[in-house]
């Protein structure tokens, strides 16, 4: 038997923090040394990070690489390791992953499918590289379409988006012989893609008849994609090992042993590939010492319990966003986080994730390294949890002359509940102070009747600069409450509830963030929050108009639910009016026609004259394929024809039906 070790590591790494990111870098090598390893794949880009976007193209970026890539190499003499960095080459900047092995440099692989779609934009930065081309860089360094040989195994790579296409290139390393791909990564979370992600490395390992190895990053890397880990081994269609999701840990290793020969001669009796002839320079070859691994571990699947349990959607968006809360608060250096609390539903979610944030970090982490990572003055690994959270989260409800006296005990109860610092601060004489002054200048009385949407948000923009101060006072991040409806038909005030340094819930639907609160109440699957009750007995209301005008916020839109499923099929599915008018109106068969006509006219019409508005909102997470970040996601013009001939046709289509509906 030739049996062998095999290392993936995740690595929690930050764009162009060359002195952290090779301590991690270091830290996984000495770990995979320490496990017995031959060979440790570590994530795509993990020199330098993966979103370090345009400065891709800085010469300095280039150097650095390579020369902290140099003196990993001199690092690893005993151990084949595999990293990921940016290479120039023949004024052309290439997304390569580098294999390392007794000292030096052996080769480097160009990553061949360029990402470009969604959040990633590849392409501006980096060429394809062709397959089948091989050349040499600097130092005759060979580059290309090219497999190694160390010790006798002999492997290739594919980087991320090449296993994600259709012709991959695992399948002509297959034929030439391959016994290990190795996948180094840049793997976005999103709700439900780890499945995706397993089919793949499982179905490869089996179809290309060798060992499948798969490494990502792990945490909020640059600001607004999470990385969720979830190194993979897979041997010959079976799932070897496999580390759990969304930790807090800067290095989480995942080891496996394989028997080689095993592979071969599975390979061999299928016969699923036609051996290539190739020239012997295709193929780079080493000879390390390495001491012999002569045990066989039992398969180690270790997922954590959660990932296969139920609400694995719920369980996703939580670790996801409070992983994501926690990196950008060490990462940014600030000191905590200031939430607006409303007492609705979206400002205690934010408030709630930062609890929950908390108590999965101590969980992951234990206190002394939760508190050594944060950094966090006064903050110390004996305090209770909940005096953490007291410095670590401030609650302010603000209110006016419309807030109600049901909104304000739900908030004061929420941040009782939760342990944040809770201020109750009166804002009414400002917006009072903003309406005299404008009354004065235009010479009349402002009223409801004529000026409803200005009255709204002055009271709503009021609230701003005084939590804002508040953050600047505590060195803290204010935290927008705006969630992706909202963000659709721009139900927010700009310099108003859209302030604020990230927006946590920005990338979730409201229809999944009430029946998230809902399950995080009754089912309290990271401790209790006896107070949402409140919350969650109260209709979603702006409250910034009288209370006997009974506002909510379903009254001014539509039904969330229909807004969510208008949203998706419009934005998500690329379809017009009329489309978007026929399915909901078959999804929602107990509502009156031309009611759904209201709710696709006011959508459309909505969604085209707010772009400015998302345009300008905080920084949100990426948690779906549903995304709305202009930025990141979902572009769409600021200006543009409203869909007025869209809807215009979608009447008289309406009006033809029934037109023939009466003939008949």
């Amino acid at each position: 038997m030739k049996i062998i070790r095999i290392a993936a590591a995740s690595l929690n790494q930050t764009p162009l923090d060359w002195k952290g990111n090779m301590a991690r870098i270091r830290q996984a090598v000495s770990l995979a040394e320490e496990a017995g390893a031959n060979f440790l794949l570590l994530p795509e880009l993990c020199i330098t990070g993966y979103g370090c976007e345009d400065a891709f193209s800085a010469h300095f970026v280039i150097d650095c690489s390579h020369r902290f890539l140099v003196a990993l190499a001199r690092e690893t003499p005993n151990m084949a390791v595999i990293v990921g960095l940016p290479v120039l080459h023949r004024k052309a900047v290439y997304n390569c992953a580098a294999v390392l092995a007794g000292g030096k440099v052996l080769g480097l692989v160009p990553k061949q499918h360029l990402a470009g779609d969604g959040l990633h934009y590849e392409p501006r930065w980096f060429r394809p590289w062709k397959p089948g081309v091989q050349d040499e860089w600097q130092g005759g360094v060979p580059m290309g379409d090219i497999d190694f040989d160390v010790n006798g195994i002999r492997f290739g790579l594919e980087i991320c988006e090449d296993a994600w296409v259709a012709d991959r290139p695992g399948a002509r390393l297959a034929r030439r012989g391959a016994d290990i791909i190795f996948n180094p990564s840049a793997s976005h979370f999103s709700i439900g893609k780890t499945r995706i992600r397993r089919n793949f490395v499982i179905d490869g390992s089996r179809a290309f008849g060798c060992a499948y190895v798969y490494a990502n990053l792990l945490g909020n890397e640059a600001g607004r994609a999470v990385y969720d880990g979830g190194n993979m081994i897979a041997f010959a269609g079976e799932l070897t090992a496999a580390s759990p999701r969304l930790g807090f840990e800067d290095v989480v290793l995942t080891t496996a042993t394989v028997d080689v020969d095993l592979g071969r001669a599975k390979q061999a009796r299928t016969g699923s590939f036609e051996p290539m002839i190739e020239p012997d320079g295709d193929c780079i070859k080493a000879a390390i010492e390495w001491e012999d691994v002569r045990r066989l571990d039992p398969p180690a699947v270790d997922h954590a319990p959660w990932e296969d349990g139920p609400k694995v959607k719920e369980q996703e968006f939580t670790r996801a966003i409070a992983l994501a809360l926690f990196d950008y608060l060490r990462k940014s250096r600030a000191r905590g986080f200031v939430v607006s609390l409303s007492g609705g539903a979206d400002s205690t979610a934010c408030a709630l994730l930062v609890r929950t944030m908390v108590r999965l970090g101590l969980n992951a982490l234990g206190p002394e390294e939760f508190v050594k990572k944060l950094g966090v003055p006064g903050l110390k690994p004996n305090d209770p949890i909940d005096y953490m959270v007291e410095r670590l989260l401030i609650c302010v409800y603000q209110a006016t002359e419309n807030s109600s006296k049901a909104s304000q005990n739900a908030a004061r109860q929420v941040a009782a509940s939760l342990g944040a610092t809770f201020y109750n601060l009166d804002v009414e004489p400002l917006a009072a102070g903003y309406r005299s002054m404008i009354e004065h200048a235009v010479g009349r009385a402002l009223t409801w009747e004529q000026d409803d949407i200005g009255l709204q948000n002055i009271q709503a923009r009021t609230r701003a600069p005084g939590v804002w101060l508040l953050a600047n006072v505590y060195n803290m991040l204010l935290l927008s409450t705006s969630n992706r409806s909202e963000a659709a038909v721009g139900y927010a005030t700009m310099d108003g509830d859209t302030c604020g340094s990230i927006a946590p819930i920005a990338g979730i639907d409201k229809d999944f963030l009430l029946k998230w609160l809902r399950w995080m109440f009754e089912a309290q699957p990271f401790g209790p929050c006896t107070a949402l009750e409140l919350v969650l007995q109260q209709k979603p209301s702006a409250e910034l108009r009288p209370a006997a005008l009974d506002q909510t916020d379903e009254a001014d839109l539509m039904p969330y639910d229909a807004l969510n499923f208008i949203e998706l099929q419009a934005i998500r599915d690329k379809q017009g009016p009329t489309e978007a008018y026929f399915k909901t109106c078959t999804a929602f068969p107990n509502t009156p026609e031309e009611r759904v006509y209201q709710w696709i006219e006011k959508f459309f019409t909505l969604w085209s004259g707010n772009q400015w508005k998302r345009e300008r909102y905080a920084p949100s997470f990426h948690v779906d394929d549903e995304n709305l970040d202009p930025k990141t996601w979902c572009r769409f013009p600021i200006l543009s024809g409203g869909f007025d001939l869209e809807l215009a046709e979608l009447r008289a289509e309406i009006i033809r039906l029934k037109a023939r509906q009466r003939e008949e």
